[in-house]
C-alpha cells in the first residue's frame, strides 16, 4: 500500500536546505543573547525592528560558538546594522570631534 502518496513514485532521498538548518544549543551557550532578544521583543509589542541588534548578537554568538557555519552579516540582512565595535570607536571619534571643536 501506498499510505498518502501515488504507488508508483519511488521513495527519493531529500537534500538538506541551504541555509536554516543548524546544530541546536544543548549546552546553552548563546541562551542569554536568545532570553535578552525575546524580552525586547515583549517590551516593543513584537516589533523586531526594535531588537534586530539582539538577534544579529545572538546570530554572531552562534556563529561563534560552532552553531552554524560562519557568514558575513551583510548576507544574513543585517547590512543597515554598524557592528558594535566600530559603532563604539564612532561615538569616540564624534567625542574627540566634538570636544577639539568646543576649544576652537
Amino acid at each position: 500500500m501506498s499510505y498518502g502518496r501515488p504507488p508508483n513514485i519511488e521513495a527519493f532521498s531529500g537534500a538538506p536546505p541551504l541555509f536554516g538548518s543548524f546544530p541546536l544549543d544543548h549546552e546553552g551557550e548563546c541562551t542569554g543573547f536568545m532570553k535578552e532578544y525575546v524580552k525586547c521583543l515583549k517590551q516593543h509589542k513584537n516589533n523586531n525592528g526594535e531588537c534586530r541588534h539582539l538577534s544579529r548578537a545572538y546570530l554572531q554568538c552562534r556563529m561563534d560558538k560552532g552553531l552554524m557555519d560562519k557568514n558575513d552579516m551583510n548576507n544574513l540582512g543585517f547590512a543597515d546594522l554598524k557592528d558594535s565595535k566600530s559603532s563604539n570607536n564612532d561615538n569616540k571619534d564624534n567625542d574627540a570631534t566634538t570636544s577639539n571643536d568646543e576649544k576652537k
